[in-house]
């Protein structure tokens, strides 16, 4: 991800990680928890800090916008081109296996060819309410819409209808369900 016109939305960089990672676990609750073998979020932070730092992964500042004012990141969006999930998705896995010993996790491909994928968005608990979601994901519409793609797409949980709401009057359409972990997922996808 490059730039975005949007105020207060920049790329995200390495450094950012200690604002960053606490945003990533929150959105993905207890499949962050899962990966870590942890039953603890703030234990999960260690192993998404690690990737953030790193190139070429799912989880990597590469493919992270925040919403900042300031020094203070407020929201982050990661997402990328779901045609190299297995590559991004690869060296989190064998990590998460040498690491933690987590190598029988059930997970479908999030995603696929021809859709850029949200792999997570996430707002700080004290700036929810704010619109700060919605400017991050238009700014992922944005920069998708610049490199071409025709398709955006992210899992929701279906614990969380407020969200699945939130992405249907932006215009998404559920497309399918995904398994991932001991959770199941519903897939909205947004044309470009």
């Amino acid at each position: 991800m490059n730039t975005s016109p949007l105020p207060n939305i920049r790329p995200a960089r390495p450094e950012d990680y200690k604002q960053v990672a606490p945003l990533i676990v929150q959105a993905m609750e207890d499949l962050a928890c899962t990966f870590a073998s942890t039953d603890t979020p703030e234990k999960a932070l260690p192993l998404f800090e690690h990737f953030f730092q790193q190139p070429a992964n799912q989880y990597s500042f590469e493919h992270t916008l925040v919403y900042a004012e300031g020094n203070k990141i407020m929201g982050s969006i990661t997402c990328y081109n779901g045609e190299f999930l297995p590559k991004y998705r690869a060296p989190f896995m064998a990590y998460i296996a040498k690491k933690y010993k987590v190598t029988n996790i059930e997970i479908d491909d999030e995603t696929t060819p021809g859709e850029v994928y949200i792999d997570t968005l996430s707002v700080s608990p004290n700036h929810q309410g704010k619109g700060i979601g919605k400017l991050l994901i238009a700014a992922a519409i944005n920069q998708a819409k610049l490199e071409g793609h025709e398709k955006i797409g992210l899992l929701v949980d279906f614990k969380n209808p407020n969200a699945k709401k939130l992405y249907l009057r932006l215009g998404f359409e559920s497309v399918g369900k995904k398994q991932l972990g001991n959770g199941v997922y519903e897939h909205l996808q947004f044309s470009l």
